[in-house]
């Protein structure tokens, strides 16, 4: 059985959003598209500066160079991509030759600078996105047709069914929460979405919820290995892209990266950043966020508010969304590498298997032929401290009071750079970007289930550490339905609690009996795999092929201290 959260609302006839828009020529990433070079150059400038100003020192930059170029060079030894550029190791040995050179002139200083700035216009010009309003349309046509047409034929069963349009992408992705503020926000001043992040299909999901929404492309930052895959680098070059190589480490990438990010949130470019820098391989809500790109917001906020003391400049907002599957596909993968991290020796790495076009194609075909739902929850909107915004973009603080955020960055009424003092806004950011995720996360049956059968299999194996309980042959494990259907509904009870305290969510689905949820639920968690990670046997026992998958989805509940109620 499989609950289709359409269908609880009857017939209900979705929103069709207009564009905020008139045309895209007004869209900020075009505008950027269409100034790209004097963009780049503008990074360059900017990086160039922030690189002297951090390195005084008459050697300071020449240690940069060489700790920069060693770095590269092994990166390009030990960990190449098939997207690394095809001049990658004569550029970077142009680089030594050009070091070596000044080895021994106390007079280099300038020619030092010169190799920073071609290093580091290299890295802009690696970074910089790539959008086309042509290719822009294409992807999107792709997207709503393709995947429309496969929800068609699996529902309907039948071959013609795929050139029908009796179903569309609004059957499969539910969207709510705060969509009206969100457009309102993106009119006002510029938006920063933060999603949480679980599988590779999270970029064109988003992509599409952008459009659905009417809004304007926004740039995010994709990481660099997702260009090994053809079909996903075209798509998003079109979405608006920009490449995070997460290899390189050095400062003058770090810096170049920080700089491009900075000046198109100056630039009013509406952007996605996934705070938690990579999927989910726990299975677990982000709880830990990268802050790195979270502070350019800060730092460009900062700067906007300098720039336009007449107080006219755009305000930046936070706007937090959870993307709640039944399954991910690339969940048994994740969750290996994720246990290889934290067990080390105890654990084995397992390699990425969607690492090709072909692979992918696969991949989003089953994943949109399978019939289970998606849902997309955008949260309130905030501004850099974490203040709740209305609809005009005004802060809010807990008191209900009207606060002004320029206040924030001032010291003795003036508006200063302050980078501890931004860090530290940063920090609290993120620990508030947390908390939305769980509260606006909402939970599915088949998360549920995932959670009560793993909880009770661990109890009974309590004295075993988890390496060792996760080694534990699948004939072992089996629950008795009674028992199942007594845990869970405690735990469905203590989590209606916690919506009533606003501290998560829960799909509308969850209203129906206990024997639905259950049977719904282990029919939809990990649908997909070949292993099922739960099944219910001809004995009515609840039962595990897979119990490190089984793991991954019980994660998901993490962080709501469920596990005292079995």
């Amino acid at each position: 059985m499989k609950l289709n959260e359409g269908n609880t609302k009857s017939k209900k006839k979705r929103k069709n959003y207009k564009p905020i828009l008139s045309g895209t020529k007004e869209w900020p990433v075009v505008r950027l598209a269409n100034n790209r070079k004097q963009f780049i150059e503008s990074v360059v400038e900017e990086t160039f500066e922030r690189m002297l100003e951090s390195n005084p020192g008459n050697n300071e930059i020449r240690e940069e160079l060489q700790t920069t170029l060693h770095r590269e060079l092994l990166r390009i030894t030990k960990n190449p991509w098939k997207v690394d550029p095809a001049d990658d190791k004569s550029f970077w040995n142009n680089v030594k030759n050009e070091l070596v050179e000044l080895s021994g002139d106390s007079n280099s200083n300038e020619k030092e600078k010169e190799i920073l700035k071609t290093i580091i216009r290299r890295y802009a010009n690696e970074i910089a996105g790539n959008f086309k309003k042509t290719r822009y349309r294409l992807a999107r046509e792709i997207i709503k047709f393709g995947f429309a047409r496969l929800l068609n034929a699996t529902r309907v069963k039948r071959f013609g069914a795929f050139f029908r349009s009796q179903y569309t992408l609004n059957d499969k992705i539910q969207i709510v929460g705060k969509a009206k503020q969100l457009r309102k926000l993106a009119k006002v001043g510029t938006v920063v979405m933060v999603p949480t992040h679980f599988s590779n299909l999270d970029s064109i999901l988003i992509g599409w919820i952008i459009h659905v929404l009417g809004l304007p492309a926004f740039i995010y930052g994709a990481g660099l290995n997702l260009f090994n895959i053809k079909i996903l680098a075209y798509f998003m070059n079109s979405l608006g892209a920009y490449k995070v190589d997460r290899r390189k480490k050095n400062p003058i990438y770090l810096q170049t990266l920080k700089a491009y990010s900075t000046m198109a949130l100056k630039e009013g470019a509406h952007s996605l950043f996934f705070p938690g820098g990579t999927r989910s391989r726990s299975g677990q809500i982000e709880s830990s966020l990268k802050l790195g790109l979270l502070g350019t917001a800060m730092e460009a906020q900062r700067s906007i508010f300098i720039d336009h003391p007449n107080r006219d400049g755009k305000k930046i907002f936070i706007v937090p969304v959870t993307i709640n599957y039944n399954f991910v596909l690339e969940a048994p993968s994740l969750i290996k590498d994720y246990l290889a991290h934290t067990g080390q020796e105890k654990f084995y790495v397992e390699s990425d298997v969607y690492s090709s076009s072909y692979n992918m194609i696969k991949f989003m075909f089953k994943f949109f032929t399978k019939g289970s739902d998606i849902s997309v929850s955008i949260g309130r909107g905030m501004d850099l401290l974490g203040n709740y915004v209305d609809e005009k973009g005004n802060s809010i603080d807990k008191q209900g009071r009207f606060i002004d955020t320029r206040d924030y960055f001032t010291t003795n009424g003036v508006i200063t750079e302050d980078k501890q003092r931004e860090s530290e806004y940063t920090r609290r950011l993120a620990e508030i970007i947390v908390k939305e995720f769980h509260r606006i996360n909402r939970v599915f049956a088949s998360h549920l289930v995932a959670f009560v059968a793993f909880r009770i299999w661990r109890k009974r194996y309590e004295k075993l550490d988890l390496y060792d309980f996760l080694r534990l042959p699948e004939e072992d494990m089996f629950i008795e339905y009674e028992e199942f259907e007594e845990a869970f509904n405690k735990t469905k009870a203590a989590v209606l609690k916690l919506k009533k305290k606003k501290k998560l969510n829960v799909a509308s689905h969850m209203k129906n009996t206990t024997d639905v949820l259950i049977k719904s639920g282990i029919d939809n968690v990990g649908m997909y795999h070949n292993r099922r990670p739960l099944l219910m046997n001809k004995k009515k026992q609840i039962i595990t092929k897979d119990l490190i998958t089984l793991y991954y989805y019980h994660n998901r509940m993490h962080g709501y201290d469920l596990e005292k109620v079995i």
